[in-house]
């Protein structure tokens, strides 16, 4: 089978072919066996001390290998308490679940029913979202939690006036001129 293909050897290809036969059936010839050999080179056994200290060995390189591993996000989201729902923590579990959500409703993206897609538009925007949280600093969504339950509420640094030099105000934003969200209670009594 190998004379089939001769004719696709270069020339060299094909001196370097005929030496290597003609080496390998002279020390046929000798009685040198020329097939390679592997081989597989035992492991002493331990001792029960090795194994110990082995082991710890191990324990203090992973310890090392771990120790100088922090998280990779913007400084703000780090700074969070543990317990805050945009927190790092948090954040990186809520984006592996709805990564995997994505995944699982993927098959939505061209569906027939608007519900559907708009389902799989959401769940996707949602993990781009949290990324941007994590790498940037930036809430970009008005919602978050696990299932998107809570919505955020807007802050207001640098309030407008009127012309009557009166604070604007709209329900549902929190000024920190007053430390309070305005609600329509407050915006009863202040028409009052």
């Amino acid at each position: 089978m190998d004379s089939d293909m001769d004719h696709l050897l270069t020339p060299a290809q094909k001196r370097a072919k005929t030496m290597e036969a003609k080496k390998k059936s002279m020390l046929e010839q000798m009685g040198v066996d020329t097939t390679p050999k592997k081989v597989k080179r035992k492991r002493k056994p331990m001792t029960a001390e090795q194994r110990e200290a082995a082991a710890e060995r191990l324990a203090l390189a992973r310890a090392k290998k771990n120790k100088g591993k922090e998280p990779t996000a913007h400084p703000r989201v780090l700074e969070l308490d543990p317990d805050h729902p945009l927190s790092y923590y948090n954040i990186k579990e809520q984006l592996k679940e709805w990564r995997d959500k994505v995944k699982s409703i993927r098959h939505q993206k061209d569906s027939k029913e608007s519900s559907q897609r708009l389902e799989f538009q959401i769940a996707e925007n949602y993990v781009k979202n949290l990324g941007i949280w994590l790498r940037d600093g930036v809430w970009c969504d008005n919602r978050y939690g696990a299932a998107r339950e809570s919505a955020m509420e807007y802050v207001c640094y640098a309030p407008a006036c009127d012309k009557d030099g009166n604070v604007k105000r709209d329900v549902g934003v929190f000024y920190s001129d007053i430390g309070k969200t305005w609600t329509k209670e407050l915006a009863e009594e202040h028409r009052a």
